[in-house]
């Protein structure tokens, strides 16, 4: 698909929007955010009926499921991201939601290792497009005291998104086979992108903000600026170690359910999906209402939160791993899934007050780069690596895997560590960035 750069020029909506349209283009952004999520992670709840029929070690289906993705996605980040920060990021969103959704159609027709391993680059090079967009569409529609909430509401996405590409996705699996899975994904995204386009306009960037211009900040410059927000930087390096340790052991989660306890993938599914739908959800509306507090308008409150409940989470997300107990793997699951999520909103939200408005769609692309390239490329392969090292004859089994996943699980309580440290100059770090302390 090929798109001329003047179909992407800003045609900016400056009028004052009401309090409806700010949650319609919320609550849009997050269905796209939701299709994300399930395009990219469904492939973990069939990751071993895949690995089975390509006969292929640990390692080789993280590489080939997670990496592949993960390499193209970062890559892709930051050059889309400038062009969000100049360009109309609605229209940036719509083609990229349809270019994913279409590679993810093509993994379900992929006949050979080669094939899938394209379509799978090709999902990470439309994702590109879509998150730093939409958040920073959602930053010109709502003011800076109540971006974290906003943002929170949009990171609903996720745990609906997992909850599709885990128990929904796994109950087509078991009835028609993994390659309809991705079938069923992709054809509702490639129609709800040409809904995009229509039905979404694009704000004036900045106009919610004290300091906002139409100046456009080079790549370079951002950089610098970022560098200089020691509070952004650590709340980066948190978010990025949240992800490695949260959505790195989620990924290989059903593949260790099956092994150790002889599930099929929709039975796998079954018991990770309504978590993440019901106790994710919960946990992400939970904090969007606890945001909305008055007392939470101090940033530094909520990055306490954030690393009080990471580090409080840890725990569990060791005894999953560690029992042979199903029942009590179950009960410690109930604990850690939420966990993954409820930092999502608040972290886009205090970004976005740390950046000026010219920078939003970077310093978010800047986050998802370090952050993918934890949880998609170093946790993945890591996992499959160390699975394939510990197991005899170097052969993948179920108690190489577990082991494999205690080796990451300690991680959370180094990410609480920054979510603790980017509380020291936070406040004159966003008065810095947008004119306002709170």
């Amino acid at each position: 698909m090929t798109v001329k750069a003047a179909a992407l020029e800003a045609i900016p909506v400056a009028a004052p929007t009401s309090a409806l349209a700010r949650w319609y283009v919320l609550i849009v952004m997050c269905l796209v955010y939701t299709l994300s999520i399930a395009d990219r992670y469904v492939i973990s709840t069939v990751l071993e009926p895949i690995r089975l029929e390509l006969h292929l070690t640990d390692s080789g289906v993280a590489f080939l499921t997670g990496v592949s993705l993960a390499l193209f996605y970062v890559s892709f980040g930051i050059p889309i991201s400038l062009l969000a920060d100049r360009l109309n990021r609605r229209n940036i969103i719509a083609v990229s939601l349809i270019a994913w959704s279409a590679m993810t159609m093509l993994c379900g027709l992929a006949a050979s290792y080669w094939q899938l391993l394209v379509a799978r680059i090709g999902v990470g090079v439309g994702e590109a497009g879509g998150t730093p967009a939409a958040s920073s569409i959602i930053s010109d529609y709502f003011p800076a005291a109540r971006r974290p909430m906003a943002l929170t509401v949009f990171s609903l996405g996720a745990p609906i998104g997992a909850w599709v590409g885990a128990d929904i996705a796994g109950r087509i699996a078991d009835a028609f086979g993994w390659r309809a899975v991705f079938i069923a994904l992709g054809v509702p995204g490639i129609i709800f992108g040409a809904l995009v386009y229509f039905a979404v306009r694009e704000p004036l960037r900045g106009r919610l903000d004290a300091t906002a211009g139409v100046r456009r900040s080079s790549l370079l410059e951002t950089a610098r600026f970022l560098w200089s927000q020691r509070s952004a930087c650590h709340l980066m390096f948190a978010s990025a170690l949240t992800a490695l340790w949260g959505w790195g052991l989620t990924w290989w989660t059903p593949a260790f359910l099956m092994r150790n306890y002889a599930l099929s993938a929709g039975q796998a599914g079954g018991i990770t999906g309504p978590i993440h739908l019901i106790a994710g959800t919960a946990a992400t509306v939970f904090t969007c209402w606890f945001l909305g507090r008055p007392f939470m308008n101090d940033p530094r409150r909520v990055v306490w939160l954030l690393g009080s409940g990471i580090a409080f989470a840890t725990i569990p997300s060791i005894i999953i791993f560690w029992t042979h107990s199903l029942e009590l793997a179950k009960a410690m699951l109930w604990i850690f899934i939420p966990s993954i999520y409820f930092y999502i909103g608040p972290c886009f939200g205090i970004l976005n007050n740390l950046s000026p408005p010219r920078m939003r769609a970077q310093f978010c692309a800047a986050t998802l780069l370090i952050a993918n390239i934890g949880n998609l490329i170093i946790a993945p392969q890591l996992i499959g690596f160390l699975s394939d090292l510990f197991a005899p004859a170097h052969i993948a089994n179920a108690a190489s895997l577990r082991l494999a996943l205690l080796c990451l699980a300690p991680t959370g309580f180094w990410s609480a560590y920054h979510y603790f440290s980017c509380a020291r100059t936070l406040r004159q770090d966003q008065e810095r960035a947008i004119g306002a302390a709170h």
